[in-house]
């Protein structure tokens, strides 16, 4: 059985952003799965998603800070910076922690560990509403 569907994420600051909460929200299709897989892709460049603590905040603002550590912005050997400094770094950043998640579902939920979500990671200073799609697919009740 497969079942796919888009969602528009709302526009967020820079950062990382728990969305777990939200994709069930708008995924009532879960429920209809015995087993199978979510998978979860976002469709831009300058945005990434990926799956990680989720209890504690400081984890994300230190996610923030290590990549904008790693990744700079204003590197002098950046080439594309027609669209202002965080686009570049942006673009790597979404590179490192890619475009799409996958998530097992049982019994009708993602089947996660205690402590994990999953993550929109925002890589620009001003984004507008990001769109992920969800691709459900697994057998059902």
């Amino acid at each position: 059985m497969w079942f796919q569907k888009e969602i528009r994420l709302p526009a967020v600051k820079r950062g990382f952003h728990l969305i777990t909460d939200l994709l069930t929200a708008q995924l009532p299709e879960l429920e209809n799965y015995k087993v199978g897989l979510a998978h979860i892709f976002i469709k831009h460049t300058s945005a990434s998603l990926c799956i990680n603590e989720d209890a504690d905040p400081t984890v994300r603002q230190d996610f923030e800070s290590h990549f904008n550590h790693m990744v700079p912005e204003n590197a002098p050997y950046y080439r594309h910076t027609l669209e202002g400094p965080d686009d570049m770094p942006a673009h790597l950043k979404a590179a490192l922690l890619g475009s799409s998640v996958t998530v097992p579902i049982s019994d009708g939920e993602f089947n996660m560990g205690t402590w994990q979500g999953v993550y929109l990671c925002e890589h620009r200073n001003h984004a507008s509403k990001r769109t992920v799609v969800v691709t459900l697919q697994g057998e059902g009740f």
